[in-house]
């Protein structure tokens, strides 16, 4: 894993499989993952670019819980705006291919579209079709992004340049207004206390009500309070179901749930595996 600077860091699990319910057994493509520059942390979160080459008749099925925020994605065939997606996210790679995607930040997508982000919910555009009123030029950056990659889009160099090249655009939307802040901050609440449960508990602790939060979420992620905190909970089970010795009964203890059983239906529902079959992935 690099940073934006290009020095390496040691790349941890929370923070990168935690929402992707990757298939460790697939060897058909590699990810890079990058910081964004300092400046823009208030913006945007990282950078992923994954390159594929799946043999002739094959796929490789991609499956992620989402992140609330919303994604940009340039790629050598389409070049997208993601709103963020309630269930699961799911794309198929097949053939030869890169992107370059980044990650938002709770703040940015209404930065961005300049509208409520709820209307994005479970639904992406071409980039280029928020040219009229974006922030950014998408149709201007995705042609820079495909002349930097097209040639050697494994090269760390191109990623570089590509990055770079996105995070230019990105200043347009800064500074980050106190509205965008503040959700920022309550996302991260969320995605950072294991122990939060509860909508009350939040809005305590920014002050808030609850009808305050709703609206807030709804314009900036297009989601309420409380799909923020049961998502947070699935994104950890996930996580913790890597772990040779992880017991079913203990994590849907310590992350709120009634029973064994009510965490059981929670996260097959939401991924389409039971939490044993995930597991067994990785034993």
């Amino acid at each position: 894993m690099a940073t934006g600077s290009g020095a390496p860091v040691a790349a941890t699990r929370d923070d990168i499989e935690r929402a992707h319910l990757l298939d460790p057994h697939d060897r058909t493509w590699s990810i890079a993952r990058a910081d964004v520059a300092p400046d823009l942390a208030d913006v945007a979160r990282r950078f992923w670019i994954p390159v594929w080459d799946v043999p002739d008749g094959e796929i490789a099925p991609q499956k992620v819980l989402q992140y609330p925020v919303c994604l940009i994605v340039i790629s050598g065939s389409y070049t997208r705006f993601y709103g963020v997606v309630s269930g699961l996210s799911q794309t198929v790679l097949s053939g030869r291919g890169w992107a370059v995607g980044l990650m938002l930040q709770p703040a940015a997508g209404h930065l961005l579209t300049r509208a409520p982000v709820r209307r994005m919910t479970d639904r992406f555009v071409d980039l280029t079709t928020l040219d009229e009123h974006a922030a950014i030029d998408g149709t201007a950056l995705t042609a820079v992004v495909r002349e930097i990659m097209t040639p050697d889009p494994g090269s760390d160099a191109a990623q570089a340049q590509a990055r770079s090249a996105v995070e230019a655009g990105l200043r347009r939307l800064l500074p980050v207004d106190e509205e965008g802040l503040l959700v920022n901050a309550i996302v991260e609440d969320v995605e950072t206390s294991p122990d939060l449960l509860r909508v009350d508990e939040l809005c305590a602790r920014f002050d808030v009500s609850e009808r305050t939060l709703q609206r807030l979420l709804h314009k900036r992620i297009g989601l309420g309070p409380k799909w923020l905190i049961r998502r947070r909970r699935l994104q950890e089970a996930a996580d913790r179901l890597r772990d040779a010795d992880a017991a079913l009964a203990g994590i849907a203890a310590d992350l709120g749930y009634a029973d064994q059983a009510h965490f059981t239906r929670d996260f097959r529902k939401a991924t389409g595996l039971t939490p044993g079959e995930f597991a067994a992935r990785f034993r």
